[in-house]
């Protein structure tokens, strides 16, 4: 056992989901092992190499945790993976699962500083990374911050030809040809930890949380199950990276608990992502909000050039990571032909969702409708920010959760078991909401995104959510911004639909029409021409911030009065034109959702 992983929920509660059926109380390659002997050669990973069917990928599975077990992996020991989504990655999830390890996965894209903070952080024996993709050499990288890492004894370096991994690192393909045969699988206890889902979150180091094999295969494995209206095994298309915490739903959920196909992309784009839904028909897509985005405007394109092709029909598209607007909801659900899903969720524990049948949402009511909590996979509470005491339905508060997909806790960080989970192990999300008099469950937006302007709270989800309507914008995020005079000023990051700009004025004159405060409107306008994103797939709110930053110099000049949102005066003082360096969809590389 490298660091030490306690369960800050009481031991009965978490045992009584596993009395009581709520969650499967078998390790994830266990489950996955019962699928695979059910049906031998179901397809299990649709990647860019092929078809993997459930008996190769299990053969995969045992060789990797015989080589890994070789070089000294134990029960317990905490490895990092670093890799693209694709077979390797899932060989890597299930060979760990069945050594009794824990994986602490990392999309690819994140740097190294991040990359030594967590595996220092959480003591890992070893990682698995990519020698090569997409211009990061991540195996090298992490090769030569060993030095920095007293528990790290091995770098397995994956992809790439034969003698072009670094030297001192350990080659995939070698480990994948060990011989299985004396392999007998670790079956460790359900309740103990399986994985370590990373959020960057807002703090100053990226929050790792440690998830049990019961709670990601029970609570978020009841999750996918209440999007599967007939029980049959999905296909589930995976835009997201499977490292983040919305793609922890991939091995875990999709293949060891519902004996699924997930199909995945090794990066990200709207072409490649329609041409998976074509060709493989998945019943499951999932992605963030810009992805979905992209895509429909790809839709366009091609009807406007007269290539408009078939789009068959999913079960359900089910967007995370970022709060999703009506319009995109409305047009995802048209040009797809089915129900679009709205999931709360984020790595620290909660989990939420509109369902298949979910009605459209009341245009008058505050916040994003997040749907009816579930029990099987998180009872939701709105408390109050200072006391925490419960609060009633219909007051607004921060939102809590607590159910069969709560984690253990977080990584070496007591600091912030102390900050965000309640005596009784409740999880404390930051998040604001409220649960109206339905049971219906509404997003507010964030206590930490709060802009202050002049003393003045303004929720930069609640703006985004009515700019999202305006019919020149495709994609919105706003952030606040540094001001000498009024603390704050609220800055809209915009990606315009078509040729045609919006401008302070006309984005001010639309949320007017909306009802919103003028004192809520933005102050300065960022143009762009794709959203930034994190390598989880999530919106660059920290790259938004800096280049507004970098604006205040140059030809994006900050406000100089505290006159009114909307004003001529702050409308010629912020605009700007961006270039495509920092929204580019090579930089996103998600092959979301943190949900």
């Amino acid at each position: 056992m490298t660091v030490a992983l306690h369960d800050l929920l009481p031991v009965g509660l978490r045992r009584s989901w596993a009395v009581d059926g709520t969650c499967p109380d078998l390790d994830l390659y266990s489950l996955f092992r019962a699928r695979q002997i059910a049906d031998l050669h179901h397809t299990a990973v649709i990647d860019a190499k092929g078809s993997l069917c459930y008996t190769a990928l299990d053969r995969k599975v045992r060789c990797l945790a015989t080589g890994l077990a070789e070089l000294g992996v134990r029960p317990g020991d905490v490895v990092g993976v670093q890799l693209p989504n694709g077979r390797d990655a899932v060989i890597a999830d299930l060979a760990l699962a069945a050594l009794g390890a824990v994986a602490l996965p990392f999309p690819v894209g994140r740097g190294g500083q991040e990359a030594r903070c967590l595996l220092r952080r959480a003591e890992a024996v070893a990682v698995i990374a990519s020698v090569e993709h997409r211009g990061h050499h991540h195996a090298a990288d992490l090769l030569a911050l060993a030095p920095e890492l007293p528990a790290l004894r091995h770098v397995v370096a994956a992809g790439g030809r034969a003698g072009t991994e670094p030297e001192g690192t350990i080659r995939l393909a070698t480990l994948l040809r060990s011989d299985p045969a004396a392999f007998v699988p670790a079956r460790p206890h359900p309740d103990s930890a399986a994985r370590i889902l990373v959020s960057s979150g807002s703090e100053a180091e990226p929050k790792m949380i440690a998830y049990s094999h019961n709670a990601l295969a029970g609570g978020r494995g009841n999750f996918l199950a209440s999007l599967m209206p007939d029980g049959t095994p999905p296909r589930c298309l995976f835009l997201v990276p499977l490292a983040s915490a919305f793609g922890s739903s991939g091995t875990a959920v999709t293949l060891a608990r519902h004996g699924g196909t997930l199909i995945v992309l090794d990066h990200f784009t709207p072409g490649a992502a329609l041409a998976a839904v074509r060709e493989h028909r998945p019943t499951h897509v999932l992605g963030v909000p810009t992805m979905i985005r992209m895509m429909l405007d790809r839709l366009e394109t091609e009807a406007a050039a007269g290539q408009a092709q078939p789009l068959p029909a999913p079960t359900a598209l089910i967007l995370g990571g970022a709060p999703l607007d009506e319009t995109t909801a409305e047009n995802a659900s048209r040009a797809f032909g089915c129900p679009v899903v709205n999931l709360y969720g984020s790595a620290d524990g909660v989990n939420c969702h509109t369902g298949l049948g979910a009605a459209a949402p009341d245009p008058e009511a505050t916040g994003i409708a997040a749907g009816r909590p579930d029990p099987r996979v998180a009872e939701i509470r709105i408390a109050d920010t200072e006391t925490h005491e419960r609060l009633p339905d219909g007051a607004i508060g921060e939102i809590i959760a607590c159910g069969p997909m709560t984690p253990m806790c977080y990584v070496a960080s007591p600091d912030l078991d102390a900050r965000y989970r309640t005596p009784e192990g409740w999880v404390r999300t930051g998040d604001l909401g409220y649960i109206d008099e339905d049971g219906v469950l509404h997003v507010v937006g964030r206590l930490k995104d709060i802009v202050i302007r002049g003393g003045s709270n303004i929720s930069p989800a609640e703006v985004e959510r009515e700019l999202s309507s305006h019919p020149l914008v495709r994609d919105v995020v706003c952030v606040g911004v540094p001001d000498a005079v009024m603390g704050e000023r609220l800055a809209a990051c915009v990606v315009p639909r078509g040729d045609r700009t919006p401008t302070l004025d006309s984005l001010a004159g639309h949320l007017a029409l909306r009802g919103l405060d003028r004192r809520k409107h933005p102050e300065r306008l960022l143009l762009l021409a794709e959203l930034p994103l994190t390598p989880a797939g999530k919106p660059d709110r920290a790259m938004l911030r800096a280049r507004l930053a970098e604006g205040t110099s140059g030809s994006e000049a900050a406000p100089t009065s505290p006159e009114p949102a909307g004003s001529a005066r702050t409308e010629s003082a912020t605009r700007a034109r961006a270039g495509t360096g920092a929204g580019a969809p090579a930089a996103a590389a998600p092959a979301g959702v943190g949900a």
